[in-house]
């Protein structure tokens, strides 16, 4: 999924690990529930990489130079490398990775046929507003996870260098002519509604994943807290769109 950026929270100190996320996968995985929800998310993860690749490698027919495309060739390879490792790691630890791929499958290719992009620089918003507002999610999530897990899913979440080549591109776009920007910005808030319904209703559908979340699991978050991490995500993408020259 992703060339997400990394949250801008330099200014608080890192709070030591409690719980889950003080234990390793061998220790925290003796609870089935949690070993579940993991699971989900590895398999969430996993799809939307594989996804992401699929998409990466359309949208390159897209691109107007030879450079471009050999850009996003370049990131689509990157996106198919971490679906690797997940699905790797998914296979150690006994999980079989279409099976825990399978579930997600509907909800993230009916939210790709909602927003398919119109152009090459609508593909380019789309890849970096929604993947980032994905991975802004799934980090607030890691943070809740054993080492070894989170350890995996922050590094599938790094940067495939995607932020700053759809940042220098639009940018130009809207210098060359300012009306681009008027329509890409209703363009990512689109993306933006249809990103967090997304997010919602699959964590709804699968009940390890959600009881992870609301606290039932491991060190999950309370309602509140909930909350509170959707408006740190809203907070990242209104960044977001000021580093692409848009109104959020």
């Amino acid at each position: 999924m992703r060339f997400m950026t990394t949250p801008d929270n330099t200014s608080d100190a890192p709070a030591e690990p409690t719980g889950v996320a003080a234990q390793d996968w061998a220790q925290a995985s003796a609870e089935p529930q949690y070993r579940a929800a993991v699971v989900d998310l590895l398999g969430a993860l996993a799809y939307g990489e594989l996804a992401a690749f699929e998409r990466l490698a359309e949208d390159a027919k897209l691109a107007p130079t030879l450079a471009d495309k050999a850009e996003l060739a370049k990131m689509a390879s990157a996106e198919f490398h971490h679906y690797e490792k997940l699905r790797d790691r998914l296979t150690e630890i006994g999980a079989e990775p279409t099976q825990a791929m399978e579930p997600f499958v509907a909800a993230l290719d009916g939210f790709h046929r909602q927003t398919a992009p119109s152009d090459w620089l609508e593909g380019l918003v789309k890849a970096y507003v929604g993947d980032s507002i994905a991975s802004d999610f799934y980090r607030e999530v890691a943070a809740r996870l054993d080492s070894d897990t989170r350890e995996l899913v922050l590094a599938v979440l790094d940067d495939t260098g995607h932020a700053g080549f759809a940042v220098e591109k639009v940018r130009a776009a809207i210098d060359a002519d300012p009306r681009v920007g008027g329509r890409l910005a209703l363009w990512a808030r689109r993306l933006m509604g249809e990103a967090l319904s997304q997010s919602q209703r699959v964590v709804a559908d699968r009940d390890a994943l959600s009881t992870m979340l609301v606290g039932g699991v491991a060190d999950g978050f309370d309602l509140a807290e909930v909350g509170r991490m959707f408006s740190r995500i809203t907070e990242a993408h209104t960044k977001r769109m000021a580093a692409l020259g848009l109104a959020a």
